[in-house]
């Protein structure tokens, strides 16, 4: 019986995946996970996804406004998971900037903490705050980028998806207009505008400050 997957969503999919070397994306749903990792299966959007997750992903809008220039998309197309039968010591990465390379550890932004990922590691589902996904590389050096939220998957085998909305590498942001977002949203949060506009005002400085702070 498959796993209940209220983190399934149609959206624009950014993947990262680990031990088999793909980046995944589409305008189609996920695929979703059986216990035993073993098939795919198209599936809708689930009626119980949490709408603060949702609304915080969408609110990754007000950060885009603090990118240096303007944000490029990944386009690959659709590809089936495939499993490797050799047991691995090391994570391998494919992203547009990573052609089936090994890095020894993915730190993410998960909602119960932030999670470092290693070879190995336990399967799992875990939600994503808006925050920051860092790479670290076999040679010591790191790669960073701010992700609207989402969710990741540890599958076996040492791969790990990462599926966000938007994700952006942390230096095409600028510090000075992050701070600048940040005084107009407190202004809107503090004020006497609609519930609606407290709301967004309130989501949307969850989003920067955590930007913010990625940035420091």
């Amino acid at each position: 019986m498959p796993i209940p997957a209220p983190w399934l969503y149609r959206s624009k999919e950014f993947e990262i995946t680990c031990k088999t070397s793909r980046i995944l994306s589409s305008r189609t749903s996920s695929p979703a996970f059986h216990p035993d990792f073993s098939s795919v299966q198209d599936t809708p959007l689930h009626p119980h996804s949490s709408p603060s997750s949702n609304c915080a992903m969408n609110s990754f809008r007000f950060a885009r406004a603090a990118l240096r220039a303007s944000p490029s998309t990944f386009r690959v197309p659709l590809q089936r998971r495939g499993y490797a039968d050799a047991v691995a010591d090391k994570l391998k990465l494919s992203l547009s900037i990573y052609k089936s390379t090994d890095v020894v550890q993915v730190n993410i932004p998960a909602e119960s903490g932030v999670m470092g990922v290693l070879a190995n590691h336990v399967p799992s589902i875990e939600q994503l705050n808006p925050g920051l996904v860092e790479i670290i590389e076999e040679s010591g050096g790191t790669k960073q980028f701010f992700l609207s939220g989402g969710f990741a998957v540890v599958q076996p085998d040492s791969q790990l998806s990462i599926n966000a909305v938007e994700a952006y590498p942390l230096e095409d942001f600028s510090a000075e207009a992050v701070k600048a977002q940040i005084a107009e949203a407190q202004k809107v949060a503090s004020g006497g505008g609609s519930e609606q506009d407290i709301a967004e005002a309130k989501i949307e400085l969850e989003v920067l400050e955590s930007l913010q702070a990625a940035l420091k």
